[in-house]
């Protein structure tokens, strides 16, 4: 585990669309996030600049403060040991397969065998963004207590409404 600081000057700023923000409030947190994705190439510089309110010039000048320089780099460090980097870099090239799958499905030069494994696999990515959504609205416990003992919990995830929640009503 890294004992990083994330940014060792409680006190450094940077200045977005004419506002001096702590790099420790939630926007400067959010902009040194951002900085790191745009290290990692999953943001790019004209991307970070349209969001914040920034020039060239401006990007340029902020790149050479040490503070958001260090604080950067640790954010970088910190979504490369947690894997976020990884995961957000895969999921970018991943939202291009169905295209690439789809040329595929579409060229008649193809041979048949490509094109139906191209057809199989964009009914599975489409499946399982389906599958993905009904799962994330579930949670589900087992309990294996042995010797054909098994407790289930499988509850939806919803937000209470205002009179379950007065009530205190489990609406699982």
């Amino acid at each position: 585990m890294s004992n990083t600081i994330l940014n060792p000057d409680p006190t450094a700023t940077v200045t977005l669309r004419g506002i001096s923000i702590p790099l420790t409030s939630d926007i400067g947190g959010a902009f040194i996030s951002d900085c790191s994705r745009n290290r990692e190439r999953l943001f790019s510089d004209q991307r970070l600049c349209e969001k914040y309110g920034l020039t060239m010039n401006t990007w340029a000048e902020i790149a050479q403060n040490n503070a958001v320089r260090l604080a950067i780099s640790a954010e970088h460090e910190r979504r490369l040991h947690n894997g976020d980097a990884a995961r957000e870099a895969a999921a970018k090239l991943f939202a291009e397969a169905p295209e690439v799958l789809g040329n595929i499905l579409h060229d008649q030069r193809a041979s048949p065998r490509h094109r139906i494994e191209a057809a199989r696999e964009l009914r599975t990515a489409s499946a399982g963004a389906e599958k993905a959504g009904d799962q994330a609205e579930r949670v589900i416990v087992h309990i294996d207590l042995g010797a054909d003992h098994k407790l289930v919990f499988d509850k939806r995830i919803a937000p209470l409404t205002a009179e379950e929640a007065k009530e205190g009503i489990d609406v699982g």
